[in-house]
């Protein structure tokens, strides 16, 4: 039965009868509308600072563009339905029969007929009680549910869809779905409708004053903030490892860091971040950062810090990131350590140049790089998740003609690409939190990090798109760099193989299915959690846990199941693989050793430069 309220004592003694629905009644009309007036102006505010740069022409919309695909892709799943009209009914029946099985439980249980234990959901954006209390919003919750369910199904369950349209199509259902939930909205959300009504629309004021700050902070894009900016900054208190930036040139500075311990491996390690997010997600801070890890486990560690790039950088292409950034990492690294041969890490993207790099020095003969270690890295893109949706012809010739005005793509573009992979837990929640609840977020270095978006030359990223995520060029020995063609089969060096078993970005099936694309030993370790989390995992924090060991030559799924899981970090189990490798130690090093002179304290200047 729902709850006829309760008696509680006034401020004076007095008994005064309080309902549920006190929640949801303006107490102060006056201030009410008083700030409806200023939430008004701060959307005023926020629509000039939309529409100013539009009318210089310093913004050009491109919004028309993805629409198009969305409604032809909708269009083609459409024409499945409809052009069968008993499937057509079938389709519109089964909606409505889910509808009426929902009111009927609603009158049910408003009638006290049904005292049955009401079934929790576990999505957090319908935390609040009255979900499930108040017949409204529970009717509402029930509805967009059954309706999205039901969209799902529709693609599911298309038939003569080709695999890329059918990803598309569920692709883009996630997303209106994600967008139309009825908790992202004032009206529909108990939450916020209470929150309004107990501030007198003063988070409203807040809201729309924060989207205007975050229009003008885009340059007439929404710049989403998800972190605290404020409490961070790079060098200070994330990125603080001490070393020092010992080379640079047009495409990378070389950090080097200060040793911790007296004795270090021969063998110095190189490691090669993704160029799409800046190097320091691999050192947010002392208690997460691999970097320090690795040096306390006495590597002699080498980063590759790539620039944020601009108009000058526009050619450069993936031979350029190879020779420029990779093949002179290992120059400096020779020189600094007088060391020739090296262990060689490569994060996403990252592991992916480092992989097609391995395939080229190969060819040439060139052994510096004696391991490879993988993390959460593509070398085969037949299973490469949601990104695909993103890449056709169409799409590609579209981003390649959007570069040409400024040379390379702007950074935010990449950084809504990635958010809308996980929409409900990347986009909506920070819409709701920032613009609607008025609430400034928490301050997050991870998130800090994820918003520190980085730009791509127009070359390199029209060559990675093209060879990589469309033609699958490199899996398929057919990858042209440096005026030759790339064979994963000629990498016969040792290769730790890191992925992850929730990641949305580089699924772990298609990590393990490059894997075996190489011609050496490779050793396959599958982490819990995500694309960061499964590995900035410190073992100090005893989260998560490791697959390994699994049989060898299986088919993924075989692999799983006949993998050992183990509690906690893999970072151990890879410091262990290293030393079976190359066990030999030597006094430690400082930066730069005799022959380079630092040029600047790490982290350097170009991971300093913002979009």
């Amino acid at each position: 039965m729902a709850d006829k309220g309760k008696t509680t004592a006034g401020k004076d003694g007095a008994e005064t009868s309080s309902s549920p629905a006190d929640a949801y009644i303006v107490r102060n009309p006056e201030a009410f509308a008083r700030n409806v007036a200023r939430m008004l102006e701060g959307l005023g505010k926020a629509a000039s600072a939309w529409v100013e740069p539009r009318e210089k022409g310093e913004v050009v919309d491109t919004v028309s563009e993805p629409m198009a695909d969305m409604v032809k892709t909708f269009s083609k799943v459409g024409e499945y339905w409809l052009s069968d009209p008993k499937r057509a009914l079938e389709a519109q029946t089964s909606l409505l029969t889910g509808y009426f099985d929902m009111w009927s439980q609603s009158v049910k249980r408003m009638s006290g007929e049904d005292e049955s234990p009401k079934p929790k959901t576990g999505d957090k954006r319908f935390s609040d009680p009255d979900w499930e209390n108040n017949p409204f919003f529970e009717f509402l919750k029930n509805a967009y549910f059954i309706t999205s369910d039901w969209a799902n199904k529709l693609v599911d369950d298309s038939e003569g869809l080709d695999e890329h349209t059918r990803h598309k199509a569920a692709f883009y259902v996630r997303q209106i779905t994600s967008a139309l939930s009825p908790a992202n909205f004032l009206a529909t959300n108990p939450e916020l409708y209470k929150e309004m009504v107990a501030s007198n629309g003063e988070n409203l004021v807040k809201g729309m004053q924060m989207l205007a700050e975050d229009i003008a902070a885009g340059k007439g894009e929404l710049r989403l903030r998800q972190s605290d900016a404020s409490k961070f900054k790079v060098g200070e208190n994330v990125a603080v490892s001490p070393g020092k930036v010992i080379a640079q040139n047009e495409v990378c500075q070389i950090i080097q860091y200060e040793p911790s311990t007296e004795t270090v491996l021969k063998r110095p390690l190189l490691i090669v971040p993704p160029w799409i997010n800046k190097f320091y997600i691999l050192d947010l801070n002392p208690k997460k950062s691999f970097i320090k890890w690795a040096v306390d486990q006495g590597h002699t560690v080498f980063v590759i810090s790539w620039v944020n790039p601009d108009q000058r950088h526009a050619t450069k292409d993936w031979e350029a990131y190879s020779r420029e950034g990779i093949s002179f990492a290992l120059d400096t690294v020779e020189k600094a350590t007088g060391e020739r041969e090296v262990n060689a890490i490569g994060y996403c993207v990252g592991g992916t140049l480092l992989a097609a790099t391995l395939a080229l020095h190969a060819q040439e003969k060139d052994s510096r790089i004696a391991t490879a270690t993988f993390f959460t890295t593509q070398t085969d893109f037949t299973y490469a998740g949601d990104l695909k949706v993103f890449v056709d012809e169409a799409q590609i010739a579209s981003i390649e003609s959007a570069m040409q005005k400024n040379g390379y793509l702007d950074g935010s573009k990449m950084a809504t690409a990635f958010n809308m992979l996980r929409a409900s837990d990347l986009i909506w929640p920070y819409v709701v939190n920032n613009y609607l609840k008025g609430k400034d977020p928490m301050p997050f270095d991870l998130l800090y990090w994820n918003s520190d978006a980085t730009r791509m030359p127009a070359a390199n990223h029209s060559y990675y798109l093209r060879n990589c995520y469309l033609e699958n060029n490199l899996s398929q020995g057919k990858m042209e760099l440096a005026g030759r063609t790339l064979k994963l089969g000629d990498i016969k060096i040792p290769i730790y193989n890191l992925a992850a078993k929730e990641d949305h970005i580089a699924p772990a099936r298609s990590a393990y299915i490059g894997g075996k694309l190489l011609g050496g030993e490779v050793t396959y370790v599958m982490a819990g959690s995500g694309h960061i989390a499964g590995v900035v995992n410190p073992p100090e924090a005893g989260k998560y846990q490791f697959w390994s060991d699994g049989p060898q030559n299986a088919e993924f799924e075989d692999w799983v199941a006949g993998a050992r899981e183990t509690p906690g970090s893999w970072w151990p189990h890879w410091h262990n693989w290293i030393r079976e490798g190359s066990n030999e130690e030597v006094p430690a090093r400082k930066p730069g050793g005799k022959k380079l002179k630092p040029i600047e304290d790490a982290p350097g200047s170009y991971v300093r430069s913002r979009v």
